[in-house]
């Protein structure tokens, strides 16, 4: 299951492919961030999903150009053919979970009696009192 950032990072970059810039959609980690309300580093996260599970393809990588200004990083949707002709790769389809691992129980067992309870009906220290048990006397005692 994909966490709600990458599902909504992938609605956005389908959102600026028009069917003929498949390869060419243009968008920023800053621009993804500011379009999903997260921060550069959630978006960041988001984009390596995507491309973990091969959804998209990174086709050029955000770079200064050659007047000093920023060019944005180009992607790729996995399941449209792209501009140039190369069909698509679906690669998504052939993504499989990560195994994990059991979870081995490292702590200490619990132990079966904890100081000042008792078992069974014993006295073990135990500082409540059961008034079910006391003789008349002493219960008027305590009442009176």
């Amino acid at each position: 299951m994909m966490k709600p950032t990458p599902r909504a990072l992938y609605i956005e970059l389908r959102r600026r492919f028009n069917g003929a810039n498949n390869g060419d959609i243009f968008l920023s980690v800053r621009d993804a961030a500011r379009a999903l309300n997260v921060s550069k580093d959630t978006a960041h996260a988001a984009f390596r999903d995507l491309i973990a599970r091969g959804f998209i393809r990174l086709t050029e990588g955000g770079h200064l150009g050659p007047s000093g200004i920023g060019k944005a990083a180009k992607w790729a949707l996995e399941e449209e053919p792209t501009r140039d002709g190369k069909p698509a790769t679906k690669s998504f389809m052939r993504w499989q979970a990560e195994k994990q691992n059991p979870v081995r129980i490292s702590r200490t067992p619990r132990p079966e009696i904890s100081d000042g309870d008792s078992v069974n009906g014993a006295s073990g220290g135990s500082t409540v009192r059961d008034f079910r048990t006391l003789s008349a006397n002493s219960a008027a005692s305590l009442s009176g």
